[in-house]
């Protein structure tokens, strides 16, 4: 494969390294672990130039202006905005799914450092969430970013116009992060649901028990239990999860 460096495959590396930029630094995906800013520059560059290199673009020596450069950057600059906005809600819906199951067991008033994002997070969402990236890892899902990165380029050359996107996949995704998030907890919502309801027999059957003592053991026990015993169950979920990450890039790209 033959580089050819003028001006416009620079310019062309620029754009895209903006979009890159802004579809993984706003992500989960390369905020673990604390990765050195260095880093992430040079894998970005690195990536934009492999793609613009693959990827047969059209030539940017059109963008000759500062101000065409900079209209352009912005655009791209939204642009990877939004593809991040599809990675962030997948794995949002983890943290979401961990954030209700919490709220049921009783483990809302805890939290942990999230060591990806540095902020205060649900005890079970970060579980589920690291969870989520090892599997999004393990079955090469950073291998379809980079081809949804390039499929983008194909759709959306750099420096387009943002009238080609469509702003309503976006609202779309809102509701897309909610569903999955509802699938994910549904059998511990359930479960508990039922201990909610023998517990309230209970506290109406035997008002001199303290139910509310017991219940607090109860229902960690049986949230952590019903929970090991669905996470085979998991997978076809987390699945259609990241499917749907993917399938919301296509979407708003047009």
């Amino acid at each position: 494969m033959r580089v050819l460096i003028d001006t416009g495959w620079i310019v062309s590396v620029l754009l895209v390294a903006v979009r890159i930029g802004a579809a993984l630094v706003m992500t989960p995906l390369l905020s673990f672990g604390g990765i050195p800013a260095t880093t992430r520059v040079a894998l970005v560059l690195a990536l934009a130039v492999a793609l613009v290199s693959a990827v047969a673009l059209p030539p940017a020596t059109a963008l000759a202006s500062i101000g065409g450069l900079l209209a352009a950057a912005t655009s791209e600059f939204v642009i990877g905005g939004l593809l991040a906005f599809g990675v962030f809600t997948a794995f949002a819906a983890f943290q979401l799914a961990g954030r209700i199951m919490d709220l049921q067991m009783g483990f809302g008033v805890a939290s942990l450092i999230d060591p990806a994002t540095r902020t205060q997070s649900p005890l079970l969402g970060t579980l589920l969430n690291l969870v989520a990236l090892a599997v999004f890892f393990a079955v090469d899902g950073h291998h379809l970013v980079i081809r949804g990165l390039a499929y983008s380029l194909v759709q959306l050359p750099p420096g387009s116009s943002l009238a080609a996107l469509e702003p309503a996949a976006v609202v779309a995704q809102f509701g897309a992060m909610f569903v999955f998030a509802v699938a994910l907890a549904a059998p511990v919502i359930f479960v508990l649901l039922l201990v909610d309801v023998a517990l309230a027999v209970m506290a109406r059957t035997m008002p001199q028990m303290n139910v509310f003592i017991v219940s607090l053991p109860l229902k960690i026990m049986v949230g952590l239990l019903v929970l090991v015993m669905s996470m085979q169950y998991m997978g076809p979920v987390m699945e259609r999860v990241f499917e749907g990450m993917f399938d919301y890039w296509q979407r708003v790209l047009g």
